[in-house]
């Protein structure tokens, strides 16, 4: 099944649930910076699983937070939680939108199609009056999802470097105002202030209206405003999470030549590296 946009509300997921069984749900929350989610009741959609970004599904060789697996763990954690390729899988996250968009890269990243986002995610299905559990659910057997990775969708430090002069590549930070200045303390150590030569500022708490993302119109808006010169988007914050937000963004507002900079400014700021940075 298929939903109309990548983006569902609460009655169209609940209409959907009654009437298909080929539907996954996974919940992808993750602490934010400075503020654990593990302060606040333990509340999930009924037959839900746990989607890791922060364990199982980053790469624990790599240096830098929330590095994407390769395609082989992907492909195997997936399988493990018994999605198929005819799937259709429905990503949210207990803040509302947080980090269920860095769930919808990885899997566009890897190759898979039918996914998407719960708008609002755990406090927009309450709001709703529909139910929630205090646990997860596990998968009665393992399913066929295959992992083909997509480089188009993709950007690395390398990357960043041969393009951040190309008027073609629009490069947008999702970070605040004061930490793309510079005039703020990045929340991690050894890192520089500032942000890539050449890239927009779009903090990514500016789409949303409250705990949803703004209607599709205004988000055009949003990215229309900067008058971008070319077809190419790439995006990145403090370390893949937030530049997720505005990816999955700027794909609802209808452009799809999208890369999302995995090592974002965990990797570009760091001291010893010196990279090119503008404050």
């Amino acid at each position: 099944m298929s939903f109309k946009s990548a983006l569902i509300n609460p009655t169209e997921l609940q209409e959907s649930l009654g009437q298909h069984t080929d539907i996954v749900l996974l919940d992808c929350t993750i602490d934010k910076v400075g503020q654990s989610i593990k302060d606040t009741k333990f509340e999930v959609l009924p037959h839900s699983q746990f989607f890791d970004i922060e364990g199982k599904l980053s790469d624990a060789t790599s240096k830098l937070p929330h590095t994407l697996v390769s395609a082989a763990v992907f492909e195997r954690e997936m399988q493990s939680l018994g999605i198929n390729q005819d799937s259709t899988v429905v990503l949210y996250d207990r803040w509302g939108v947080y980090s269920s968009p860095r769930a919808w890269w990885m899997f566009k990243v890897m190759g898979f199609e039918q996914v998407f986002i719960l708008n609002g995610g755990v406090p927009a299905w309450k709001n709703n009056k529909l139910p929630v559990v205090d646990q997860y659910t596990t998968a009665a057997s393992p399913g066929n999802f295959k992992a083909q990775f997509q480089a188009n969708l993709y950007a690395d430090k390398e990357y960043i470097l041969t393009h951040y002069r190309d008027t073609q590549v629009n490069i947008f930070d999702a970070r605040s105002k004061g930490r793309f200045s510079g005039l703020v303390a990045e929340p991690r150590k050894g890192l520089h202030g500032g942000h890539i030569p050449h890239s927009k500022n779009l903090p990514f708490e500016e789409l949303f209206d409250g705990i949803v993302y703004k209607p599709i119109d205004e988000l055009k808006q949003q990215f229309d405003h900067f008058n971008a010169t070319g077809n190419e988007y790439v995006f990145s914050c403090g370390s893949g999470i937030t530049a997720s937000v505005l990816a999955f963004a700027c794909h609802l507002a209808g452009h799809e030549q999208i890369r999302v900079y995995d090592g974002s400014w965990s990797e570009w700021g760091r001291e010893e590296l010196n990279l090119p940075i503008e404050k």
